[in-house]
């Protein structure tokens, strides 16, 4: 199976795998092999590809995911391998998220999604430290 990410700037990865976790908007996907085509809405959180090589761990950020004929493809605004995460600067995001005020609906939605974001930075950045 072919897993291939693309952020709007490059392609950041582009493998052979056996399986891959990845997060949905409203949870988590572990598609393997010959797995059914699906089109879906990616979340914040850790994508993990079993490669037939190694096992790697990436931080994705919204896009979408599409499963089609052995491919997993995802097209996200951000993909970064959890080693290159740093921890202060992503517990700073957190604070600043967390003490944003809002003065409507649209502001409240961004600054969950920014709370959402940051959050999953930090546990992937002290996951990686853990490693």
């Amino acid at each position: 199976m072919r897993c291939v990410v693309v952020t709007p700037e490059e392609t950041v990865l582009d493998v052979e795998s056996n399986f891959v976790a990845l997060p949905l908007f409203d949870g988590e996907i572990g598609i393997g092999e010959h797995h059914t085509p699906l089109v879906g809405r990616l979340g914040c959180g850790e994508l993990r590809i079993k490669e037939k090589e190694k096992p790697a761990s990436y931080y994705v950020e919204n896009g979408f995911v599409e499963v089609l004929n052995n491919t997993v493809t995802l097209l996200t605004n951000r993909a970064v391998p959890i080693s290159e995460i740093d921890l202060e600067k992503s517990t700073a995001l957190l604070d600043s998220a967390l003490k944003k005020t809002t003065k409507n609906e649209e502001q409240l939605d961004l600054k969950e999604q920014n709370i959402s974001a940051a959050r999953a930075q930090v546990r992937l950045a002290r996951k990686a430290k853990e490693v």
